[in-house]
């Protein structure tokens, strides 16, 4: 055990920070490109920056004047610094960016909504399914995207199937149909399952619904066409009919598509409107001539950050792990557009042009683009508003302090006991958060089946030992501020109860129980040692709260019902190491259930296609051990 020092006069001192501390690194810098970093007294990152010249960069920083508000308090707040130097200027970038991300200072335009985006996919089936993709392409087949949102995806692949009839079952339920689905019936699929079109006519509706993602629909309009005027001239009348749907639905489809660009082929249009220190920026995604979609971002910006920062920090963590179109086309110049583009070509592996442009179709779409940012921050800034004034009516209705920046409603569900889940749901002054949300499977063996107050009382502890765990100074913002309970008396006592065995009983906590007729409207609040208040019908305080347990409600039952669904499709097959979704789709199509997976004999087992002796071994074993 190491002897402690005491503690002297000097060690009480301040850490020296400021202008002054920057001044101390220049002798030690030279010219290089690189990143440096800013650290708080208790050396935490405040900032992370690029320099085409690091010691050109740390001067400017040195000086006591000409810095803007935000700027000028971050120097203040500097206690030391760190700088990594790079072989080239693209590379700084790079690693600027990567750190920005990772580190999440406090001084940096930061990106807070960072999802990937889905695409369609075309598999590589000898009869290809169309289907929505998210996440790494390690499926075989074509890729068509990125789309801005599952419903900008889920109408083109409704237009799609209206237009070229291209099968969404399955593999699996593709090879073991005997008659053709409801889709077949509405129009939607050509029914290659029970053979009702061959191959090749089916790849040739294949081949067009790919054209048709490229670009290329003016073509197959005219195809179409033509077959249409044949089936006609045939008196093929019934297939003539069915084509003309088909054109009619193509029709439809091109008129739909808001932003209608003309001569741009593949672009990412990214407009960004700024107002009272707040940012949205909308971008729109242009794939083969059609405009798949936008979606709107609100990065973490300040007061008096210029329009350039705040594009350029959005670029390089946006693409930080998207593909870029092959033209950017910005509503604002950017301050390293040379070393953005270099960097995001490189990325890309081929050349990616950044574009402002001043007249034309693309200055149209970037005035279009501009509109939304506006309208889009305009709602954001009133529902922001609005959100402010409910959490300062919660803090008043239930005596807080300040208005809770982090409430955390917590929900049970389960059928009689089974398949039983806990759900938190957090809110705060943007709204819901949806990242922060988690779920919990039930796993105390001694609860009786239905235990409500046992779940939640589980659910609490294990969500106080974490926070515990992870933030024990309370210092990262994970702790809530008010915690709401579904439930009565009951379980605010059970919560109560493991608050204290736990030493956080200092936590806020409400009960939210419905009243004596069970109506929306008529719910008791309970605190502990407090008589049960109720809320007027009206307030729009009540209504919040009721917003809040509802999502909670919404994503339990959303939990529970997953949870099911998966017990319901487990086989005993899952159980057996080696036997993946492929061995497993094999051994089911080839004997038709798992029971008579299960009561097969080697040489049958031996027989499957795919399945080779040593699992077929492996397989008869698991369900004949001590046999």
């Amino acid at each position: 055990m190491s002897e402690q020092t005491p503690h002297s006069e000097a060690d009480e001192k301040p850490m020296p920070t400021g202008h002054e501390v920057i001044l101390s690194y220049l002798k030690t810098l030279d010219g290089s490109p690189g990143v440096y970093r800013m650290l708080g007294a208790q050396s935490q990152v405040l900032y992370v920056g690029k320099a085409r010249n690091l010691k050109a960069r740390v001067s400017s920083y040195s000086r006591p004047t000409g810095h803007t508000p935000r700027i000028a308090r971050m120097i203040s707040e500097t206690a030391s610094m760190m700088f990594l130097t790079t072989a080239t200027e693209t590379e700084a970038l790079l690693l600027e960016q990567n750190l920005i991300k990772q580190l999440k200072p406090r001084y940096n335009v930061l990106l807070r909504d960072d999802k990937s985006f889905p695409n369609i996919l075309v598999t590589g089936h000898d009869f290809p399914m169309i289907k929505k993709h998210r996440g790494a392409k390690k499926e075989k087949g074509r890729y068509y995207g990125p789309f801005a949102s599952a419903g900008a995806v889920n109408r083109t692949l409704g237009q799609l199937q209206r237009v070229f009839q291209l099968r969404n079952c399955t593999d699996t339920q593709f090879e073991t149909r005997t008659r053709p689905c409801l889709q077949y019936q509405i129009k939607r699929c050509t029914a290659p399952c029970v053979g009702l079109i061959s191959k090749p006519e089916y790849a040739a509706q294949v081949a067009d619904a790919q054209r048709y993602l490229s670009g290329k629909s003016t073509e197959i309009q005219e195809k179409l066409g033509a077959q249409m005027q044949e089936a006609s001239e045939a008196m093929e009348f019934e297939r003539a009919a069915a084509l003309r749907d088909r054109i009619k639905a193509l029709t439809q489809v091109q008129t739909a598509q808001g932003i209608n660009p003309r001569t741009v082929d593949e672009a990412d249009l990214v407009a960004l409107h700024m107002d009272k220190g707040q940012a949205c920026v909308q971008v729109f995604f242009i794939r083969a001539g059609q405009n798949w979609g936008n979606k709107d971002f609100y990065p973490r910006v300040g007061a008096d950050v210029a329009e350039a920062e705040v594009l350029e920090a959005f670029l390089g963590q946006f693409y930080d792990t998207k593909d870029p179109a092959r033209q950017l086309i910005l509503s604002h110049e950017i301050e390293n557009a040379d070393l953005m583009a270099d960097a995001l070509s490189g990325k890309l592996g081929r050349k990616v042009e950044i574009l402002v442009p001043q007249r034309g179709e693309k200055a149209e779409l970037i005035e279009a683009g501009l509109r939304n940012a506006r309208e889009s921050l305009a709602r954001k800034m009133s529902e922001s508003a609005t959100q402010a004034k409910l959490l300062k009516g919660v803090a008043e209705a239930f005596d807080l302090p300040a208005p809770p920046a982090r409430i955390e409603v917590y929900d049970n569900s389960h059928i009689q006991g089974a398949f039983a889940v806990g759900a938190m749901i957090v809110a705060g002054p943007e709204g819901f958060m949806k990242s922060q949300y988690r779920k919990f499977n039930i796993k105390g063996e001694e609860l009786t089946p239905g235990d409500d107050f046992g779940m939640m009382k589980e659910v609490l502890k294990r969500r106080l030992k974490r926070l515990q765990k992870e933030d024990p100074q309370r210092e990262k913002g994970l702790w809530p501020d008010l915690l709401l309970i579904d439930g009565g008396a009951g379980q605010v006592s059970a919560v109560a109860q493991i608050m204290r065995e736990m030493g956080v009983d200092n936590l806020p906590m409400v009960g939210v129980a419905k009243g004596v007729d069970r109506d929306h409207g008529k719910e008791e609040f309970h605190r502990t040692g407090k008589m049960p208040m109720a809320l007027r019908h009206n307030d729009p305080v009540l209504y919040f709260i009721q917003r809040l347990r509802d999502e909670a409600h919404r994503f339990a039952i959303g939990t529970h019902r997953a949870k099911r669904a998966k017990a319901v499709g487990a086989s005993p097959l899952d159980d057996i190491a080696g036997v993946g979704a492929a061995r497993k789709r094999a051994l089911l199509a080839h004997f038709g259930s798992a029971k008579a997976v299960s009561r097969a004999a080697l040489a049958d087992l031996k027989a499957v296609e795919g399945v080779s002796e040593a699992l077929a071994q492996k397989v008869y074993d698991h369900f004949h051990e001590g046999g």
